[in-house]
């Protein structure tokens, strides 16, 4: 983030000097890093980097001393605010005062600012050196050049976990020709290229690095999965979680909208009805247990950054096209409610767009909603589809987003680039699409009868775990580039495969 908004030029040359300057001022014998200890570097707000979450959660349950270096801002899972070995280490944001001076006074001391900030938390608010420092890459400046830095001078093994490509990001913005962008590539293959190991998200990063850059160091593909407590909702959780939702759902478009319901009776999803009373005539009359109403609208959940490399207006104009046909389906497909999570800064924009839209629209309904972490899951478990509008500025990474709803049991439909056939398989767990009119062709056809939808039962039986082992991998049948047989699992059996044989690599003997 601060990498453009900075601008990649002075922000790597002050990384630079600094570095240089720091290292020959602090060149002597450094104390030996403490074995079992980890940092974990997130230049954003740990709250909201869920996979560095979870790297945090499996070192602690293993036992490391785990450091979490970022920004405070969205609350962090419930797990790293109770495990006995999460240190939770925030990093200052810039000074307010800076915030009314001239861009070109403040962006020195906002870059000065945010290295010492970082080299402090490594440094000095860490009490040992940590025998691992992982480094979340986007962003790339300055934060490689400062994690092999402090690699170097404390003998910590620093790992590099590769989300995306910087540059690729930044071209986005300027375009890939830029000279700023070739500078920011070249940055980060220099300090990328070096780290004892590299973690992958898809199998394509991998092989492309590997090739490109000649990376030094171990490599392997972790690819993001859920944790455990992802899964399918039950219907009290989804009455629940739409009690307390009822505020945000109360706007006047959608109060015609939504089927009437009486909290804490009925919400639009669910309701609660009475026991029948002629089995038992003497008796007091009771409630059942919360079941969904054959009256609800469906549920469609999409998960966006909100920024330019994921293209809104394309889930626009498909829900423009839904509600044409839903007009002249004499009630063959039902009301879409479309639930939106997430910030980011064409998040205003596009609602206002929406706004505009939904005067005309009768069977159509978009809403933005920000959720708490406990709340999140929740939602993709309650949700009949989901879709992802991830597109991807290298095309070589995976959005998170579709493992959190695969992780939930929630089939997709999720717009094609040229590594998604690493997690979305056709027809299988979901349905990919190039434009909005196959996106609405595909919502047509997967709500059709709904909710007794035998598309959408299709693509949900694949992602079912099974009920006598909840633990249980689900075998989808996926492939990557090498032809390895790829099984689904939870972060914890995922993170245990890949990651243990690895940070235990010298204390076991292994070759």
């Amino acid at each position: 983030m601060y990498e453009i908004l900075l601008g990649p030029v002075p922000q790597l040359l002050a990384t630079i000097l600094f570095v240089w300057i720091v290292w020959r001022l602090l060149k002597h014998d450094a104390p030996k890093p403490m074995l079992r200890s980890v940092a974990i570097l997130v230049l954003g707000d740990v709250g909201r980097s869920p996979r560095m979450m979870y790297h945090a959660e499996s070192f602690a349950k293993h036992g490391f001393e785990t450091y979490p270096v970022g920004y405070k801002g969205a609350r962090p899972i419930a797990s790293l605010l109770s495990l006995p070995h999460v240190h939770l280490t925030y990093i200052p944001g810039p000074p307010s005062a800076l915030s009314g001076l001239p861009f070109i006074i403040a962006a020195p001391f906002k870059i000065l600012h945010q290295v010492v900030s970082i080299l402090q938390a490594l440094l000095s608010r860490i009490p040992h050196p940590p025998e691992f420092i992982l480094v979340q890459n986007p962003p790339s400046i300055p934060t490689l050049a400062l994690v092999w830095f402090v690699g170097q001078w404390r003998g910590s093994k620093v790992i590099i976990d590769w989300h995306n490509l910087g540059f690729s990001i930044l071209a986005l913005k300027l375009g890939g020709s830029h000279p700023f962008v070739k500078l920011a590539r070249r940055f980060e293959a220099t300090f990328g290229r070096h780290a004892y190991a590299h973690l992958f998200v898809t199998r394509a990063m991998h092989d492309y690095l590997s090739k490109e850059w000649r990376l030094i160091g171990r490599k392997v593909v972790l690819h993001d999965r859920p944790p455990s407590h992802f899964r399918r909702a039950s219907e009290s959780e989804i009455h629940e979680l739409f009690l307390r939702l009822g505020p945000s759902l109360s706007a006047p478009a959608l109060t015609w909208f939504l089927p009437p319901s009486t909290p804490p009776y009925s919400t639009p999803f669910t309701h609660v009805t009475e026991s029948d009373s002629s089995l038992t005539p003497l008796a007091s009359p009771s409630l059942n247990m919360p079941t969904l109403r054959p009256d609800r609208p469906a549920l469609v959940v999409s998960s966006t950054s909100w920024t330019q490399d994921e293209d809104f207006s394309i889930l626009l104009a498909a829900l423009g096209l839904y509600e044409q046909r839903a007009k002249e389906a004499n009630g063959r497909l039902p009301k879409i409610l479309a639930v939106v999570t997430g910030r980011g800064p064409l998040k205003e924009r596009y609602m206002k767009e929406v706004g505009k839209l939904q005067e005309e629209w009768e069977w159509v309904r978009c809403v933005s909603l920000w959720l708490e972490a406990e709340d999140y899951p929740v939602l993709l478990g309650s949700a009949d589809l989901g879709v992802s509008l991830h597109s991807s500025s290298s095309a070589l990474d995976l959005p998170m987003k579709i493992v959190d709803m695969f992780g939930c049991g929630l089939p997709v439909c999720a717009l094609d680039f040229a590594c998604l056939h690493e997690l979305v398989r056709e027809g299988t767990n979901g349905l990919i699409f190039k434009d909005a009119a196959q996106l609405s062709d595909q919502l047509e056809t997967l709500l059709t009868s709904f909710p007794s939808s035998e598309g959408l039962a299709s693509l949900r039986s694949s992602l079912a775990k099974p009920p006598d082992h909840p633990h249980a991998t689900r075998d989808l049948g996926l492939t990557g580039s090498e032809g390895e047989h790829w099984e689904w699992s939870s972060w914890t059996e995922n993170w245990d495969k890949v990651m243990m044989p690895l940070i235990l690599r010298d204390i076991q003997g292994l070759s």
